[in-house]
């Protein structure tokens, strides 16, 4: 009997370790999803869930593109500032903080298009 309550133990920790370390993963999310981080993404963030943690992959032509971490008011002006963190590889992984995370495309006229998001993470 005490060999049968030992493996229900055994199996009770098991499950707790699974469990606890399978809702630890972050998400990760390819901005755009198919499209990628291109025009008109503006809206892509709408009735998604974010979490502290989660990753966003921003891939898209270096030649044609950046991705610039940014304020909210930088956001809302699409004018980034001078110590605004600039991406450039065309495949830029960010994690997110909590609250709300900004960014946008510097290229001429580009955010003014709808390249630009925000995120809220909760």
């Amino acid at each position: 009997m005490a060999m049968g309550r030992g493996s229900a133990f055994l199996a009770l920790v098991a499950l707790c370790v699974v469990a606890h370390f399978s809702s630890g993963h972050a998400a990760t999310y390819v901005v755009g999803d198919s499209r990628g981080w291109t025009f008109n993404v503006d809206k892509w963030p709408v009735g998604k869930t974010f979490r502290a943690g989660d990753v966003l992959i921003f891939k898209y032509n270096p030649m044609l593109h950046n991705t610039v971490v940014v304020s909210t008011l930088a956001y809302q002006s699409c004018a980034a500032t001078r110590d605004a963190r600039t991406l450039t590889s065309g495949n830029d992984r960010i994690t997110l903080s909590r609250g709300v995370n900004s960014f946008i495309c510097t290229f001429a006229g580009h955010c003014q298009a709808g390249m630009k998001i925000q995120v809220v993470a909760n």
